[in-house]
């Protein structure tokens, strides 16, 4: 491999830290925007929601207008969106046109996901779509986790640095390109793209597992939160050492299962991941250890790496519109780790181990059932 073929790879998975990276900058440096904008801290979380919401609207087409577009073109038209959201948050100087830059960002990472994601199944050699599905997985681990971090510290001098980064980072992406491959070039895919092939019922399979996979592991973030304060009394800084567990061990081990998936099979995995992620979400409601918690939500942490790259190498290797379709998983995915708090948090204020057992049901049973009645 050409050292610019390499860079170009790399490249690809830096795209995939940029996008939970500046969904979650925020989160830590809500008191500070709010003390600039004249706002309560509580009302400067809509930072988050302005993000989030285009994204997960448009995720459930963008895949199929970028293989419309050609997948470089439009992945390289999307950093370049991001550079110009970046550039209007960093410039704001009123609360709603920081609302505006924000929601510019999500409109941009609701193209780069998915397409980065179609680019590399149409540019890694058979047999090694899993451990490039597993470091992309780990490095959008390390932008989730890194976030709210490095946000936090830019807040200690101003906020407005947390932008500037983003900014530059993906100006320097655009810069880097993508891979070049015949499938993936700058031409739009042969033939016409339609969207209804990306809501084939393969897709609607894996985005049913993908909402309950992530909807009861991935998505249990609060939930846990929740237990480390009720039940042993952690503080907010202590709460959040913990909750790093699942993303650390997330990163650290999903190049490791994405080489394990090229062995086992896509389906395998996703089994995998889903009927034994139900056992330590089952456990941790239970537990009166937190040192147990901790080794549980570390061990879901790795589990949902079964599930993460397994569904998104499920519907890479079967689909006519891989770029649509993994886009519309995606967003499914999006769906349940917002609909988990709304449906989980008044079942925790009744019984915390019903809270916790009742995703681990559903992780045990459903995506079992999608899937192996498909085999």
């Amino acid at each position: 491999m050409s050292g610019r073929r390499r860079l170009a790879t790399a490249g690809v998975h830096a795209g995939a830290f940029l996008g939970p990276f500046g969904g979650g900058v925020t989160v830590a440096m809500l008191p500070e925007l709010g003390a600039d904008f004249g706002v309560s801290a509580s009302d400067a979380s809509a930072t988050i929601p302005a993000y989030l919401v285009p994204f997960a609207v448009l995720m459930l087409f963008s895949g199929t207008l970028g293989a419309r577009w050609g997948l470089r073109r439009s992945v390289l038209g999307a950093y370049g969106v991001s550079v110009v959201g970046s550039v209007v948050c960093v410039l704001a100087d009123s609360f709603p046109l920081l609302l505006a830059g924000r929601g510019i960002q999500g409109v941009a990472n609701a193209f780069t996901t998915p397409l980065l994601l179609a680019t590399l199944a149409t540019t890694t050699p058979a047999g090694r779509l899993g451990r490039a599905l597993g470091l992309f997985a780990a490095m959008q681990a390390a932008g989730q986790t890194s976030g709210p971090l490095v946000g936090g510290l830019a807040a200690e001098a101003t906020w407005r640095l947390a932008f500037v980064g983003v900014a530059l980072t993906a100006a320097v992406l655009v810069v880097i390109g993508l891979p070049a491959d015949g499938r993936a070039g700058d031409a739009a895919v042969a033939g016409p793209v339609r969207l209804r092939e990306a809501w084939r019922p393969a897709t609607l399979r894996a985005s049913v597992v993908a909402l309950v996979g992530w909807g009861c592991l991935g998505g249990l973030t609060f939930l846990v939160a929740f237990r480390a304060e009720d039940r042993f009394g952690l503080g907010a800084s202590e709460r959040g050492v913990l909750l790093t567990v699942f993303g650390v061990v997330g990163i650290l081990t999903a190049g490791l299962v994405g080489r394990l998936l090229d062995r086992i099979g896509a389906r395998a995995g996703v089994l995998v991941g889903a009927v034994a992620g139900a056992v330590p979400v089952a456990l941790m409601g239970v537990v009166p250890w937190l040192a147990g918690v901790a080794v549980l939500w570390a061990l879901a942490g790795l589990l949902a790496q079964f599930l993460q790259v397994g569904v998104n190498a499920l519907v890479l290797t079967g689909e006519v519109n891989q770029a649509g379709a993994v886009s519309v998983v995606q967003a499914f995915r999006f769906v349940g780790a917002s609909a988990a708090p709304l449906v989980l948090t008044p079942v925790y204020h009744g019984s915390a181990a019903v809270a916790f057992l009742l995703p681990a049901a559903l992780l045990a049973v459903v995506p079992a059932l999608v899937l192996v009645r498909r085999g």
